[in-house]
């Protein structure tokens, strides 16, 4: 990375959550090539949420300074509210405002909704979803007083609409949706956009996935954050993006699409649904449970040929 001063966020300054692995790193070094001072936010924890560490952070920060830019490490549980609002004032207080914050920081606990405990899901949705909430509290009211505005970007996932065994990372991401939307509906006013990406690349999150998804390098995804937050973006807004690098989606705006009347006005008696409904309005397919079955047919598949594999290695290994 080199750096020349000129760039699509030039005179801006960000701040990235989650910035010292995968996808972070990857949109903190972009914003720092496209000409922004950034706010390297990472608390250096493992996926599981352990190990705190500021070390991750202040190695991008030294990357940045390296190429000649400008960056400051802060570390903290973003789920805290304190730390979301620090990471926006250190870009306020070194840098004089914050143009544009992006939620990457996130963690898994993957477990099957009826074994799930109760930390597990808390400590998720604290990361993912009020993670958001901290940094998009903290940097909308400053942005909201500025002349220029400013970005939210959120990180969402493509299992905001289900999940078979990460019920609370489903929920979280779906939460992010709505808090994006919320975020885009009450400061359109104020010159303030907000959009989510859902990302599909190779990260610590998604190696362990047991089976194809497409997807490219954190790297592939930091173009469009940088797009989302630059003065060419400033009027989309309420958005959300699938971005697998090669490949970039956006998805319908949820709206009720059929409707019925009980007779006469009143209300509707249980008879009167179960008579009408299917009939009149239906119900709407869930394209996820047809993924599903490809997804179940890929790991029976990969399983077998690795069970034919290993049983020919031993055969050969006999012979």
């Amino acid at each position: 990375m080199s750096l020349n001063g000129v760039g699509h966020l030039a005179g801006k300054n960000i701040a990235v959550t989650g910035a010292g692995n995968g996808i972070g790193r990857a949109i903190a070094l972009a914003c720092a090539a496209e000409g922004a001072k950034v706010v390297v936010a990472d608390y250096g924890v493992s996926m599981e949420g352990s190990d705190p560490s500021s070390e991750v952070a202040d190695a991008v920060v030294a990357e940045i300074a390296a190429a000649g830019g400008t960056a400051i490490a802060v570390a903290g549980d973003v789920s805290e509210m304190e730390v979301g609002q620090r990471i926006v004032d250190t870009a306020v207080e070194n840098w004089g405002s914050i143009d544009g914050v992006v939620c990457v920081a996130g963690i898994v606990r993957e477990r099957m909704l009826f074994n799930m405990s109760e930390e597990e899901f808390d400590h998720v949705v604290g990361v993912h979803l009020k993670g958001h909430f901290t940094l998009y509290k903290a940097a909308s009211a400053v942005m909201r007083k500025q002349e220029t505005g400013g970005s939210l970007v959120g990180f969402t996932s493509g299992a905001f609409v289900a999940s078979t065994a990460q019920a609370n990372y489903s929920a979280a991401k779906g939460g992010i949706v709505s808090l994006t939307r919320s975020a885009a509906f009450a400061l359109k006013k104020y010159g303030v956009n907000a959009n989510c990406i859902a990302p599909a690349a190779m990260t610590r999150m998604s190696e362990n996935v047991p089976f194809e998804i497409e997807a490219g390098g954190p790297e592939a995804i930091a173009p469009l954050a940088v797009w989302l937050m630059s003065d060419a973006a400033r009027d989309v807004t309420a958005q959300i993006y699938t971005c697998t690098g090669k490949r970039i989606a956006v998805w319908n705006q949820p709206a009720e699409i059929r409707h019925m009347w009980a007779d006469d006005g009143a209300s509707f008696s249980v008879d009167e649904i179960a008579e009408k409904l299917p009939a009149t309005i239906g119900d709407e397919e869930m394209p996820m449970f047809a993924d599903l079955e490809r997804r179940m047919k890929e790991m029976a598949l990969a399983k077998e040929q690795a069970k034919e594999a290993k049983e020919q290695a031993g055969s050969a290994s006999g012979a």
